[in-house]
């Protein structure tokens, strides 16, 4: 599909590349703002990777369908030359989708940092043992949770694994950071919406294995005393949007009437 969409556009003499999202080289071309739209053609998944490379450039990102949910996806499969018609045309719109930024803190030095989309996740690992997380907001001891985890949230994330969590359901356009625990043990398990200001820092006190997620990518291993530090990037995700901005709550509940991660 990606070589019929680039094959499409070059016979409108537009200048396209088109690679996946494991390519290199495309991916630094992207960062280095070499192009000015980016279409991702999969699934959720997809669109998340793509918010990845796209948003320190500002590219506008295009979603087609060609996964189980495509929550986050503007376009059906068989719909994608109709709504490239639009695009060319100007007809769309652009949404902007906040983004947090995630620290690996130990003794004082950071060893890695992770811009995130959906969610940022510090809990256990694949010993079936809850950890203890000491969460700090602006600096000042909120609570001390008992449970497989905590989920830093954007508005985004709200409605990925924060929502199966028992979270709120937050509009896109919000810019506020949720706090999730998953399966708290004599804790608080009332998740907490912090304003955009806000920063988090969670402190892992565990003598068991535990990790850090970042948008579901490859588990990230944390010792007892590392802190997780959670505060909103300075990029955000564009998403190019053909349908009415009420859209969201349309694809919200048909989605959950009809779940299509349960089929297949």
């Amino acid at each position: 599909m990606a070589s019929e969409i680039a094959a499409y556009l070059r016979e409108r003499k537009i200048e396209v590349a088109h690679g996946t999202l494991i390519d290199q080289e495309l991916c630094e071309q992207v960062r280095s703002g070499a192009f000015e739209f980016f279409i991702a053609v999969g699934g959720d998944g997809t669109m998340l990777r793509a918010g990845h490379i796209c948003a320190p450039q500002q590219v506008p990102i295009l979603g087609i369908n060609l996964g189980r949910f495509g929550f986050l996806v503007e376009v059906e499969r068989g719909d994608w030359q109709q709504v490239m018609e639009r695009v060319l045309k100007g007809e769309y719109w652009l949404e902007e989708r906040m983004m947090l930024k995630a620290e690996q803190e130990r003794n004082g030095k950071i060893l890695g940092t992770w811009v995130v989309l959906n969610e940022c996740f510090v809990g256990r690992g694949e010993i079936v043992r809850p950890v203890r997380l000491l969460a700090e907001v602006d600096g000042r001891h909120l609570t001390t949770y008992v449970a497989d985890g905590l989920i830093t949230a954007t508005p985004t994330g709200s409605t990925a694994y924060a929502l199966a969590a028992g979270g709120p359901i937050l509009p896109p356009e919000l810019r506020n950071i949720l706090i999730v625990p998953v399966a708290p043990h004599l804790s608080v398990d009332r998740a907490v919406v912090l304003h955009e200001g806000s920063w988090v820092r969670i402190t892992i006190r565990t003598d068991h294995q535990a990790i850090l997620s970042a948008d579901g990518q490859a588990p990230v291993p944390l010792q007892d005393e590392d802190h997780v530090v959670v505060r909103a990037s300075e990029h955000s995700t564009l998403f190019a949007r053909l349908r009415d901005p009420s859209y969201f709550y349309q694809n919200l509940t048909s989605r959950m009437n009809q779940n299509p991660s349960a089929k297949g």
